[in-house]
């Protein structure tokens, strides 16, 4: 597998296809000429001493500090020491993929005056399995992600740590393991690989890539929990969705319809009882809203992923180096928050949803707790109770990163996205909705056979299929947690969407 980068074009699945899958990346060669042009330019400026912040000038509050042609590559790489200063988690490993395939795109635009020998050996370091470690914590998202960038960047000039086969060792190490020579960085150079917001981006494309996955998982889960409890299919009619004709309501509707179709479980209004509760009749409003939400995300790192958000911006034709703001994260930043809301509410949705399925009192003659041996063993009890930890764990998460700022630089830089903590929250919303979908799917599950269930539907039948194939029925109390995460490893390796994306064609956002 091998992609063709050329800074304009670049897609969220084939972020994931490097970050995971360890795709082949190479420069196309219109990247490369914009990129040689925009060399010669910081050239020019160097030699002709032209002040132009970062190019021959301090940074920051130094911004009016003029720097001589001799002092600049000290300058760059004083850059990237300094500014390395992450603390908390080491990033995972596809992260650090996104974030050099991110870094790398922009800079293929020929906007930032990066030499082309020095972006071919950050290219090199990612398709030679060198990654540089960086932390999880230490961006403001403004100016751009300024410390795990120089992370990255350190291991580019022979400095810091990174993980080569699975060893942490030196950068130093890790390029000479790799048969890589460390670049000693010229004028522009370090500002180049260090202004963006390719972190916050990294972290948010894969949670939104795994956000798309789950919103169909969802679905399935509503699906199946329609099929435990004989939900009524009227409120999924498609006449109903389209005098409110929001897209991701449309869809859900159609995929639960989709799913269910043929299944003799479900039942329609007044044969069992005239309303369902909100849990499972306005699904398609929720989930609906929270892939519209999703979609407005996916809009946002499209455009962002493929843009420019170094500073100073070379403009080669006119000459002109402007000193702008595209590194600010605030653009991404607010969908982060957004993001991190929707799968939020995707969460507390099915909480409730497996609440009717536990609780005798709602479920519809589903013994308590699905077991048949109830007071001797507590059956779903406590991953219901799990699940409400989880979801309540996500309404702290789901405060808003975007609405603080504090200023730093000296108060030159007096106003700052936070969008790498947002992008951070919304990771962690997801993780913890992931375990809440796979706790409704099992439970449903488990409702289905208490039933001795008649015919699933076409799709719903699937989704049984692939989670009796990892866990069977619980008819005693068993050691509950493996049966969550062998679920859970359904969603995350996409095992359950790819098997019923065989037999149902799921509506994505």
């Amino acid at each position: 597998m091998e992609i063709c980068m050329d800074g304009h074009h670049l897609t969220i699945d084939q972020v994931k296809q490097v970050a995971r899958d360890r795709a082949r990346v190479v420069l196309s060669m219109e990247a490369r000429q914009r990129i040689l042009e925009a060399e010669k330019m910081v050239q020019r400026y160097v030699e002709e001493e032209r002040v132009s912040y970062g190019i021959t000038t301090g940074f920051g509050k130094f911004a009016d500090t003029y720097i001589s042609k001799e002092d600049t590559g000290m300058l760059q790489r004083n850059l990237i020491m300094s500014h390395a200063c992450g603390v908390g988690d080491i990033l995972e490993e596809e992260v650090v993929r996104a974030i050099m395939l991110l870094r790398l795109n922009s800079l293929a635009q020929g906007y930032s005056g990066i030499r082309l020998s020095t972006f071919e050996t950050l290219l090199e370091m990612l398709n030679k399995d060198v990654y540089p470690l960086v932390y999880e914590k230490g961006s403001l998202g403004a100016s751009g992600d300024l410390c795990p960038l120089a992370h990255l960047a350190l291991v580019l000039i022979g400095e810091g740590e990174a993980f080569v086969d699975g060893k942490r060792v030196s950068g130093k190490e890790a390029m000479e393991h790799a048969g890589i020579t460390p670049v000693s960085l010229i004028a522009k150079e370090g500002l180049a690989l260090i202004n963006g917001t390719q972190a916050m981006c990294a972290v948010g494309v894969l949670t939104l890539y795994d956000a798309l996955q789950l919103s169909k998982c969802a679905d399935m889960a509503v699906a199946m929990s329609m099929e435990a409890l004989h939900g009524i299919i009227d409120a999924f009619d498609l006449r109903v969705h389209r005098v409110r004709p929001h897209q991701g309501q449309i869809h859900t509707a159609e995929n639960v319809l989709h799913l269910l179709e043929n299944s003799e479980n479900i039942t329609r209004q007044g044969e069992a009882r005239v309303q369902d509760a909100y849990s499972l009749r306005c699904t398609p409003q929720v989930h609906g809203a929270c892939k519209d939400a999703i979609a407005h995300v996916k809009d946002k790192l499209e455009i962002e992923i493929n843009s420019v958000t170094d500073n100073p911006i070379l403009f080669v034709e006119d000459g002109d180096a402007i000193s702008g703001g595209n590194f600010h994260g605030e653009s991404v930043a607010l969908a982060f928050d957004y993001l991190g809301i929707a799968l939020s509410e995707i969460a507390n949705i099915s909480e409730r949803r497996l609440e009717k399925l536990v609780n005798p009192a709602i479920s519809h003659g589903l013994p308590a707790f699905l077991t048949n041996h109830g007071g001797l063993h507590s059956g779903f009890m406590i991953v219901q109770y799990s699940a409400a930890a989880l979801v309540s764990e996500n309404k702290v998460l789901a405060h808003p990163s975007s609405v603080d700022s504090i200023p730093s630089s000296a108060n030159q830089e007096d106003h700052v996205s936070m969008g790498t903590i947002g992008a951070m929250k919304a990771r962690k919303i997801l993780r913890n909705a992931q375990n809440v979908i796979a706790m409704e799917l099992l439970a449903a599950c488990q409702g289905v056979d208490i039933l001795e269930h008649d015919t699933l539907g076409k799709g719903t039948q699937c989704v049984y299929d692939c989670v009796r194939r990892v866990v069977d029925y619980i008819d005693e109390d068993v050691v509950m947690y493996p049966n969550i995460h062998k679920v859970a490893d359904l969603i995350i390796n996409e095992t359950l969407v790819n098997c019923v994306s065989e037999y149902v064609n799921l509506q994505e956002v």
